[in-house]
């Protein structure tokens, strides 16, 4: 997709509902609202030297049809794999979502409700990314149809997707993936959930975490695992913990480990790494400076590299 037609596309989507417009009753006038945001890093590894990237840059459009109806569509916009590669633009989010009241059902593509480090956004994590069992094992945003049930308790999430990933419109193995997601708040500040997903034909993936987030504290955990129909061999596995604290309002200290493995694969894919961080607020929590130091340990026995990175978060 061309760059002028990603502008055009904004443009409709800010105006055309606006131009759709009767002096109806109140709360039945649509609205639009944009939001985004950008990350910038830099990336210091022995031997590699320093990397400079965009690690996400990603801008969504949201608005209100009628007061139960609800819309969003965010892209992300990339530079291309190599340095001559062509911009371009990448649909993340594009769905309609009608809740009356308590519950809710949202249709078309959006994320799909397995793990709680996946499904809050990666603006908003403790550490500048996510951790390599989720990444390798939660599945992804897709298109289908999810319900989903709130109250001061108990969250509930379940959807049927196609399975294929994202911006994949064809079901190809005619075959559905079903998640769904559980979550309890115990406390206020302390919540426990359950997830499942199944790749009806193929596998299922489980997972538990828990979190603590009090004023200052955060304490978060989360075990992931994936069992195969054809059975053979362990399941593969990973999980997280994960602290952080505000010394001061405006700086927070990070720490967290993480394992993951493909036993009935290979060994060379053991993964091992703890991260230690500063995240630091100058004006709010629209700008976040986050500073990680990664050592990570792949394979067996494998060997222990170490990673800097620095990264600008702006939010609207």
């Amino acid at each position: 997709m061309r760059m002028p037609g990603v502008a055009g596309l904004v443009m409709l989507c800010i105006s055309a509902p606006v131009a759709g417009q009767s002096p109806g009753k109140p709360g039945d006038s649509p609205t639009v609202k944009l939001s985004g945001y950008l990350q910038a890093r830099e990336v210091y590894q022995s031997k590699v030297g320093i990397t400079s990237s965009i690690n996400r840059a990603r801008l969504a459009a949201s608005g209100s049809i009628i007061e139960a109806v609800t819309w969003r569509i965010q892209g992300e916009f990339r530079t291309g794999s190599v340095g001559t590669g062509k911009a371009s633009v990448s649909l993340q989010d594009g769905y309609v979502r009608y809740a009356p009241q308590s519950w809710a059902v949202q249709i078309g593509q959006l994320k799909t409700p397995f793990t709680r480090e996946y499904y809050t956004s990666l603006a908003d994590i403790e550490t500048a990314d996510r951790s390599t069992v989720v990444d390798s094992l939660a599945p992804k945003r897709d298109i289908g149809v999810m319900g989903e049930y709130t109250n001061r308790k108990v969250s509930l999430w379940a959807g049927v997707f196609n399975g294929e990933g994202q911006n994949v419109t064809a079901n190809t193995d005619s075959t559905m993936l079903g998640v769904g997601r559980v979550a309890v708040r115990v406390m206020p500040e302390l919540s426990l959930a359950v997830n499942g997903a199944r790749y009806f034909g193929d596998s299922t993936r489980y997972g538990v975490d828990a979190a603590y987030e009090g004023n200052r504290v955060t304490f978060k955990g989360e075990y992931i695992g994936q069992a195969r129909d054809a059975g053979v061999g362990p399941d593969d596995w990973g999980w997280y913990g994960l602290g952080a604290m505000f010394v001061i309002p405006a700086v927070q200290a990070v720490a967290k480990y993480e394992e993951f493995g493909r036993p009935s694969i290979t060994t060379a894919v053991r993964n091992r790494a703890w991260t230690a961080g500063l995240n630091v607020y100058p004006s709010g929590r629209n700008l976040r400076l986050t500073f990680d130091y990664v050592s990570r340990k792949i394979g067996e026995p494998g060997v222990r590299k170490g990673r800097l990175l620095a990264q600008v978060q702006a939010r609207f």
